[in-house]
Parts: structure tokens; sequence; C-alpha cells
């Protein structure tokens, strides 16, 4: 078994949502004490945006891309083996001005590519990332869950969804922001979830 572990939170030290996401795996080894996990953290090792050149660089030919427009595509292509390889992903999301990290729609963006990881057919998209198992470890100062508010959850499904990941669980530490007695209940509410989750 191998377990892909994606820290999304624009912090490399201190973050909740990472904290969160290693616990997650931690369990998945300790049900699995052969399985290994490979790290991508985008915070320490951040991957370059969506932008004009990139776009160019894809839609050229291969055999007409200029170098530094394979090195560019190249960059995408290691993060897609890397989900492709990965039995199991560990999303550590934090909550961002209610929604998701730059970096980790960054990461989405350049993982999903037409005809690789999502297709398009007659009977309309069909998403290729197909078999794997995804926990999404959210951390997030207020409280957000199964409100309207929570623009997280329903994007998350929907775009890895569509790239064939439609086996996820959602982790909740919620209310980190609201005292350190609620930080702690938050933690606490994590580990039982994971706990019935990973048991």
């Amino acid at each position: 078994m191998k377990i892909l572990q994606i820290n999304a939170s624009a912090r490399s030290a201190g973050s909740n949502s990472t904290r969160l996401a290693a616990a997650v795996s931690a369990r998945l080894q300790a049900q699995n004490p052969a399985a290994s996990i490979e790290l991508r953290d985008l915070a320490s090792a951040p991957h370059p945006v969506l932008d004009e050149p990139s776009l160019t660089a894809l839609f050229t030919p291969a055999e007409q891309r200029t170098a530094e427009q394979n090195a560019r595509v190249a960059l995408d292509d290691a993060l897609i083996a890397q989900v492709q390889s990965a039995d199991a992903i560990v999303l550590g999301v934090p909550m961002y001005n209610f929604g998701i990290p730059v970096q980790l729609k960054t990461w989405i963006d350049d993982i999903a590519r037409s005809g690789v990881t999502f297709r398009y057919t007659a009977n309309g998209p069909e998403g290729l990332l197909k078999g794997k198992k995804v926990y999404v470890a959210l951390a997030r100062g207020g409280l957000y869950r199964d409100t309207p508010a929570d623009s997280q959850v329903p994007y998350l499904k929907s775009v890895l969804g569509f790239l064939g990941m439609t086996d996820i669980e959602f982790i909740y530490a919620e209310g980190l922001a609201m005292g350190a007695d609620a930080a702690s209940k938050a933690f606490a509410e994590a580990e039982e979830q994971m706990g019935e989750l990973l048991a």
C-alpha cells in the first residue's frame, strides 16, 4: 500500500491541517505496517501556478516543445505520477477565507489533465484516477461543517469525483481559533472520528 500525503497549508511548520493529515497517515500505516508514506508539502516545495506559459506548454505537441516547455510539463507529470501510483491519498486542508488554499488549487489544476486523469466520452466525462481512497483532513478556525458557508467540501467532492476519486472521507477539526478549550475539543473529536473510520 502506498499512502500519498499532501500538505496544503501555506505553513511548513505549526499547521493544524498538517498535524491532522499526519495523524490520519499514521493510523493508515498502523493498519498496514508495510505501507509507505510519500509526502508532498506544497509550502516547502511550491508548485508553479497554471498560467499562460504553462497552458501553452501543455497544448504544444510534445515533439514541438522547447526545453523550457518540456521542463514545465515534467513538473506536472511528476504530480500526476504520484497520484496515479498511490492507493490512499491524505489531504491536509486548512480553510482560508472560506475556500481552499491556493497551493491546493494549484495542485488540483496541475493533476487535472484531459486524456490522462480524466477524459470526455459519448456519455460525458470519466475520471481516470479510480480505485483510490481519499481522506481529507479539514482544519478550520470556526464552525462550518454542514453549513452553507462550507464551500470546501462540495468543491472537493466535485473536483475529486470528476477525476475518478469518489471514495472520500472528510475528517474535521473545527473551532480551532475559538480558544484553547475549543481547540483541544476539536482535536479530540477529530481523533474520535479517525478511530471510527480507521478502526
